[in-house]
């Protein structure tokens, strides 16, 4: 990556509290040990930092772009944290780090380059994670992948000759991809496990999402008959950037919603391309929407029947059930809503 120097930015707290130039400081009055003023170093405010931590806006573009700004400013940040969840430590200076797309597609670029798209994507997906230690981990994984590339010992390998890592050309190809697989490593093992847990969410978001069918005149398609598929989904992390595309290659030229109730972002389809709305301060996503349309009570229905008949009462395992079905996603399923003609009062 391009190395840049830069000074990073002054203290607004302490910068300023002793005079410059001034023998100002506390030990200096009345210290029968105090040096004389020429003797004592000039030290710049950020020096009495024994810590910094970046915050950034929560994207993937902005964490990119702080693993950037740590490499161009030559620091080593020990937190690298969304402004919404930064918890300063005492002694520790907080940078704000600006999101550049540029910066931010060279990382990128670089991690598939030096780690391969498994490597690239996993860290994609961490930056989806609500973990506080998240970004920290995804900066700690690419820092420790790029340095395990200088690294490499190319004197025994059998294509040195043409090896592009040996002539700086590019990476080596017998190290890319094997830093994600040193799971061994702490900085590979925690990337490796909010991951996995992230992958785990994706899945769950594919096998329970149920749409429901709303009218189509209030989304502008030309013709007014084409339905609106709309899903509310309530995840651990902000996944539903991952497994857009997934329904869009599933669900053809039919736009959909798939709203996200606790992170606030919906991801919005309209038949050709998909784009993401944040939704925060807004309210609730649902009274914006058109109405259901006049089937769509019917269809609920009928798939509440076919969950009845193919279900099996001597296997009925509820702990079971709760493993591999999270409750936090019943309230979204059709087939576990209690259907309106069951809660009808019967006529004396």
């Amino acid at each position: 990556m391009h190395r840049a120097n830069a000074t990073a930015p002054a203290s607004p707290t302490l910068a300023g509290a002793y005079p410059a130039g001034a023998d100002a400081s506390p030990s200096a009055a009345g210290s029968p040990h105090h040096l004389p003023l020429a003797a004592v170093p000039s030290a710049a405010p950020d020096d009495i930092y024994d810590e910094v931590a970046y915050a950034y806006d929560g994207t993937l573009e902005g964490l990119l772009s702080a693993i950037f700004a740590a490499y161009e400013r030559h620091e080593n940040p020990t937190d690298v944290v969304p402004e919404s969840r930064l918890q300063p430590r005492l002694g520790q200076r907080v940078a704000a780090i600006p999101t550049n797309m540029s910066h931010a597609a060279r990382v990128l670029r670089g991690v598939k380059r030096a780690c391969g798209w498994r490597a690239a994507h996993a860290v994609k997906q961490v930056s989806c994670s609500d973990e506080p230690d998240a970004g920290t981990a995804a900066y700690r994984f690419v820092r420790y992948a790029m340095d395990e590339q200088k690294r490499r010992n190319c004197e025994r390998c059998r294509k040195r000759s043409s090896c592009p890592g040996r002539s700086g050309t590019g990476p080596c190809p017998k190290m890319r991809g094997r830093a994600l697989s040193d799971i061994t490593h702490p900085a590979v093992e925690r990337l490796f496990r909010i991951s996995r847990s992230i992958s785990q969410e994706c899945e769950h978001l594919r096998q329970f999402v149920r749409f429901q069918h709303l009218q189509g005149e209030s989304v502008g398609d030309d013709t007014g008959t084409e339905a609106l598929g709309f899903a509310r989904v309530n995840p651990k992390a902000s996944v539903v950037p991952l497994v857009m595309d997934h329904f869009v290659e599933r669900l053809g030229v039919q736009p959909f919603i798939i709203y996200d109730e606790v992170h606030e972002l919906a991801g919005v389809y309209d038949g050709g391309d998909w784009h993401l709305v944040a939704t925060a301060g807004q309210g609730d996503l649902a009274g914006a929407l058109p109405d259901p349309t006049a089937d769509e009570a019917l269809l609920s229905e009928a798939w509440r029947a076919f969950y009845r008949s193919v279900s099996v009462g001597a296997r009925y395992h509820p702990e079971l059930r709760r493993q591999f079905m999270p409750k936090r996603f019943w309230k979204s399923l059709t087939e576990l809503q209690e259907s309106p003609a069951s809660l009808r009062r019967p006529t004396s």
